[in-house]
């Protein structure tokens, strides 16, 4: 099975503002000085990439994601968190993740951005274009290790779901959930409850249609311990809700002299390096799935026989 060989190839942030040495995303302590503190992030199966939608291998035994008590609120409450790198939520150990090769566990969940007037801000990117933000929903292996702790130190210790997000006219009311509530984490180190709601409405519809391969963390310490879910379709926010997640936060304390937006939290691809990106369906050389590449062909066909009857009456009128 294709899982198994991508298994044996062998996110996001879990320890944010736990590590050993300070680290920012620009700067002295940048994205590129990274690995002189921590190892891991100069590694070989890093992450984000750049998924190549052609040069996938689709696997039709992978499963479709099976999200299991998202939107059961055993608690009444969410903890809303500014760690000075993301704004992150805790989730309750009741939300678990079926369809992967070992049952996972709900840790957390935060999100990357850019800033307003330019383009991307997602992590991953398909076929080279970014999204303007993109949502992390982190797990680990609960059905092999006791704990968090223990299991993102481990190859196959955690799993991650990636959501790109694009911005359209429409707010999005499950993302709200989470917005409305920024002004009050503003500052690095400010935590917030917020009230429990349905995480699985952060996903997008289409469960059984993603990406998957085996990397890291996206910050540091940069641990290639996560296996990604990068799902196909994306989920769309407003643009005023996306312009209330760049301009909202900062990544410095309150009172601080020099306050710094938070902006731009996001690491650009890294090298595949003759890594193994599975693809639970079908997918042609420009990045359609074979039931959108038919669609087209018929829209396509139709609209040249529309075209032909026309120019047939025509013609008859004419003569």
């Amino acid at each position: 099975m294709l899982v198994a060989l991508l298994l044996l190839q062998g996110a996001s942030q879990v320890v944010a503002g736990g590590s050993r040495s300070r680290w920012t995303y620009a700067g002295p302590y940048g994205k590129e000085h990274w690995e002189a503190d921590f190892p891991d992030c100069g590694g070989t199966a890093q992450s984000p990439i750049d998924i190549q939608t052609g040069a996938t291998w689709h696997d039709p035994s992978l499963l479709p994601v099976l999200p299991l008590g998202y939107g059961s609120l055993w608690d009444d409450t969410f903890t809303l968190h500014n760690n000075g790198h993301t704004v992150k939520m805790s989730l309750p150990p009741t939300m678990t993740l079926q369809g992967l090769p070992w049952v996972c566990t709900a840790v957390q969940l935060h999100l990357h951005w850019g800033r307003q007037g330019q383009a991307g801000g997602s992590e991953h990117r398909l076929d080279g274009e970014a999204a303007p933000a993109e949502l992390h929903v982190v797990h680990y292996n609960s059905e092999t290790y006791a704990n968090l702790s223990q299991a993102q130190h481990q190859a196959d210790g955690l799993a991650v779901l990636g959501i790109l997000i694009e911005a359209g006219d429409t707010p999005n009311p499950a993302y709200d959930n989470i917005l409305r509530h920024l002004d009050s984490v503003q500052h690095a180190g400010q935590s917030i409850s917020i009230p429990a709601f349905d995480v699985g409405e952060l996903l997008p519809q289409r469960l059984g249609h993603f990406y998957r391969y085996n990397g890291s963390l996206t910050t540091p310490p940069c641990l290639q311990s996560v296996l990604w879910t990068v799902f196909h379709q994306r989920v769309r926010i407003s643009s005023a809700q996306l312009q209330q997640l760049q301009q909202t936060l900062f990544s410095t304390e309150l009172g601080s002299p020099h306050p710094q937006p938070l902006l731009d939290n996001f690491r650009e691809p890294q090298a595949l390096n003759d890594r193994l990106v599975l693809a639970s369906f079908p997918v042609g050389p420009t990045g359609y799935s074979t039931g959108e590449i038919i669609a087209i062909v018929f829209g396509v066909l139709v609209g040249c026989l529309g075209v032909g009857l026309a120019a047939h009456f025509v013609a008859k009128r004419i003569r």
